[in-house]
């Protein structure tokens, strides 16, 4: 299939073979080596079309974006090639950011602008919302802590996007990353503001989009902080699914009424609201601010608590009269005991820093700080009540959803033998990490990356895995019984002496999967499922 550029043709679709169009005439190949295949959207200033670079071996997929205003005035026109230039100019200022489209060409061609960028093979967020609904807390943290850095690199470039928004944003299929597109709208920020006097409803487009734009932005007068409010506005997209023209607003303040819609942590709830304030005095400055508060808002209400009363002497353990006590091998942590003060905010402020920070260095669940070895034992002869006992065992240790993916954040990979059941995890990535014996029954893993971990004997009892990603994942010994991984790439995993009982794989890919027939008799197929040679259907 070719696609004519002629933004008159009447009958823009081709074939193929055809290097001018059937209805008018006009080349198919721009410059001899783009050909435009479909028309993927057209807005006030251009249209965009997929089209593939036909002079490179196996003529890979790129996006055209063609100059097509509107407006026919000079002025449209002129405020036009402006915007697509300094698109141009922006994607090549940032240069090869693995989350931003890289600029491939630009040039103009018979009175005619082009724009020739990467193609990003994938769905927008917001599609993947209608598709399969809203995202959990711990679905939208994974999210900014992927897209802040990339919002954070742009902004060191001197960039402001002014168009953040679910439709911009795409989740690249081949490693489930997230991208930034769509820089028609940006700002370089050392440029000279688009004064009031110019045409309204260009000015209207390029600021950004109604409901995701902030009012400095809307009054031309965009900062750095506008695309956090664009990115919070995102937030509550994902945590809702529902775009803010379909959200109510105060009348007397014209702040978006958001929070009885969602169920998430007070202190998250207090991050977004920050990010979404209308006065940008009150509103977080960076995305390097955002990723501050949220690394510490699960530590805040232990903190606040703990500083509220005098902290209690340590009293040493009394040990046998036999043992002699151990010369402890590590540096004793220095205390502090200056107690909290409600009437001294400045006071109160600088100890709250000071305990964050010692509370983070010394976080054993994330930086896995060496605990002290214990007091050496005596063996003592049991009491003949308790000969015979069976030794008591520790419960498995805990976590929530929200300290689990901030572990990951931090680096830490080990959650052996952990109690993760019922966990909401949907959307995150987690791979490369060690669940050995790990109990995950009922946690939602849908549309995880959990590539290359480590699940043998694990208890997987009716988890969802729909569509995540477990490419070499090792399942050896686990016990998946009723587990639903429905459309889950689970190419060359190790399911080895795993349990299938009623698991539904109907649509999952076991390509180079090494598994039984007797355990896949036991599971529930169809022709939609990717046998382990590579072939599709079981029958």
């Amino acid at each position: 299939m070719s696609y004519c550029l002629n933004p008159n043709c009447s009958h823009p679709q081709n074939s193929s073979s055809r290097q001018t169009c059937a209805a008018c005439g006009a080349q198919l190949v721009l410059r001899d080596r783009y050909r435009a295949l479909q028309a993927l959207a057209q807005g006030g200033f251009g249209a965009t079309f997929l089209a593939q670079d036909v002079t490179l071996p196996g003529e890979p997929k790129c996006v055209v974006k063609q100059l097509r205003p509107s407006a026919t005035s000079l002025e449209a026109l002129d405020m036009a090639r402006k915007l697509f230039a300094r698109e141009a100019k922006t994607l090549g200022k940032i240069g090869s950011h693995p989350q931003v489209p890289r600029l491939l060409d630009y040039f103009e061609d018979c009175e005619q602008f082009y724009l020739v960028q990467e193609y990003i093979n994938g769905l927008t967020l917001q599609q993947e919302i209608k598709r399969s609904g809203p995202f959990s807390e711990a679905g939208v943290k994974q999210f900014l802590s992927e897209i802040l850095p990339t919002l954070q690199y742009l902004h060191s470039q001197q960039v402001i996007h002014r168009d953040i928004k679910p439709a911009n944003i795409i989740r690249r299929h081949e490693d489930c990353k997230l991208v930034l597109i769509d820089f028609g709208a940006v700002k370089d920020q050392v440029s000279q503001t688009t004064s009031m006097s110019e045409n309204t409803a260009l000015t209207a487009f390029a600021v950004g989009t109604p409901g995701f734009a902030p009012p400095e932005q809307l009054a031309m007068r965009p900062v750095y902080a506008s695309d956090v409010y664009a990115l919070g506005v995102t937030c509550i997209y994902l945590l809702t699914g529902k775009s803010p023209k379909d959200l109510d607003y105060n009348s007397s303040t014209g702040e978006m009424l958001w929070q009885n819609k969602v169920q998430i942590s007070d202190r998250f709830r207090e991050v977004l609201q920050k990010m979404v304030e209308g006065s940008v005095r009150h509103r977080y400055q960076s995305p390097n601010d955002v990723l501050t508060a949220l690394e510490l808002e699960p530590y805040m209400d232990s903190l606040a608590n703990s500083m509220a009363a005098q902290p209690s002497p340590v009293r040493k353990p009394k040990l046998p009269r036999m043992v002699k006590q151990a010369t402890p091998t590590t540096t004793p942590v220095a205390t502090t005991t200056s107690t909290y003060s409600g009437s001294n905010a400045a006071q109160s402020r600088a100890q709250m820093a000071a305990a964050i920070r010692a509370r983070k260095a010394n976080l054993t669940e994330v930086s896995h700080t060496p605990v002290q070895p214990p007091l050496p034992s005596v063996a003592l002869t049991p009491a003949p009540s308790v000969l015979g006992a069976k030794p008591k065992t520790s419960p498995p240790r805990k976590l929530d959803a929200d300290n689990l993916v901030l572990s990951y954040i931090k680096g830490r990979r080990d959650f052996a033998s952990y109690d993760l059941s019922l966990l909401d995890l949907q959307r995150v990535d987690l791979s490369e990490v060690n669940f050995r014996a790990a109990k995950l029954d009922r946690t939602i893993f849908f549309k995880c990356i959990l590539s290359g971990n480590d699940f043998s004997h694990a208890s997987l009892k009716r988890t969802n895995f729909r569509e995540a990603i477990l490419t070499k994942a090792y399942f050896h010994s686990a016990d998946l019984e009723g587990a639903d991984l429905r459309g889950a790439n689970l190419s060359y995993a190790d399911l080895s002496e795993a349990n299938l009982q009623n698991v539904n794989l109907c649509g999952a890919n076991l390509t180079g999967a090494k598994v039984s027939d007797e355990q896949l008799a036991q599971a529930k197929v169809n022709w939609m499922t990717v046998r382990p040679n590579g072939k599709r259907g079981w029958f």
